[in-house]
């Protein structure tokens, strides 16, 4: 794996790990916000938190394709 291709990799990884971080965060205040009796904010978060739970399966599938070599970076990308 080369240089690029690792650092794809591990950019890759945190932002999985940033989603799920995230989900968990989102669920303790919707759960606040159901305790509170605000019903329609806590299911609009659980919509939320369903993207997010799907955003990082999806990085995560990326991730799997990278780490068997099926996917590779060929050339740095300018920010």
């Amino acid at each position: 794996m080369n240089n690029l291709t690792q650092h794809l990799r591990r950019d890759l990884q945190g932002v999985a790990a940033d989603l799920k971080r995230s989900a968990v965060e989102l669920v303790r205040i919707a759960d606040r916000l159901s305790q509170a009796g605000n019903e329609p904010d806590a299911q609009a978060l659980h919509r939320m938190i369903k993207v997010f739970q799907d955003g990082e399966e999806k990085v995560s599938t990326i991730v799997d394709g990278i780490n068997v070599g099926g996917i590779v970076r060929l050339d740095s990308v300018s920010a």
